[in-house]
């Protein structure tokens, strides 16, 4: 996971200026209920929530969801814990949590917690171009979605 998350890390910094850190995140795994109780204490964005490729016996996940969320004060990504990263959209989740984890290090600000997922999801997505698909083929995240989901004024309520 140490070379994965390296490779990941340079990727992001030579991509999008974040300097790359190599004091890389823990790494842990919970079942869907742990992951809804991270959602339950705040920890969790609006768009976290949405579906994505990951099966499990019951099916896949709902939008309501989480699939993985970094923790900024315990430098931890969540990672559902059928998450396998031998696809292109589960290591995009991957990639997504790890430009918080360098947001984090780097001590970046932001005006609201809705544009520091701005970064994040422009990140994923083009990681998973790279492979021929997007955000919107994989888990249902449109354009629109990610323009309202990411504005600060939205997020406060200003619309």
């Amino acid at each position: 996971m140490d070379a994965l998350l390296t490779a990941i890390a340079i990727w992001i910094s030579t991509n999008y200026g974040l300097p790359a850190d190599f004091e890389h995140p823990r790494i842990e795994r919970a079942p869907s209920v742990a992951m809804a109780g991270l959602r339950e204490k705040g920890l969790v964005s609006p768009l976290q929530r949405e579906a994505s490729i990951l099966e499990t016996q019951d099916g896949p996940p709902t939008p309501r969801d989480v699939i993985a969320v970094y923790n900024d004060r315990t430098r931890t990504i969540h990672l559902l814990d059928r998450w396998s990263g031998r696809t292109p959209a589960e290591l995009s989740v991957l990639v997504h949590e790890m430009v918080h984890h360098l947001q984090n290090e780097a001590g970046a600000a932001y005006e609201c917690p809705a544009e520091r997922e701005k970064l994040a999801y422009q990140a994923q997505d083009k990681w998973l171009s790279l492979f021929g698909t997007s955000l919107e083929n994989e888990f249902k995240i449109d354009g629109f979605t990610l323009l309202i989901s990411t504005s600060c004024a939205m997020s406060m309520g200003l619309h």
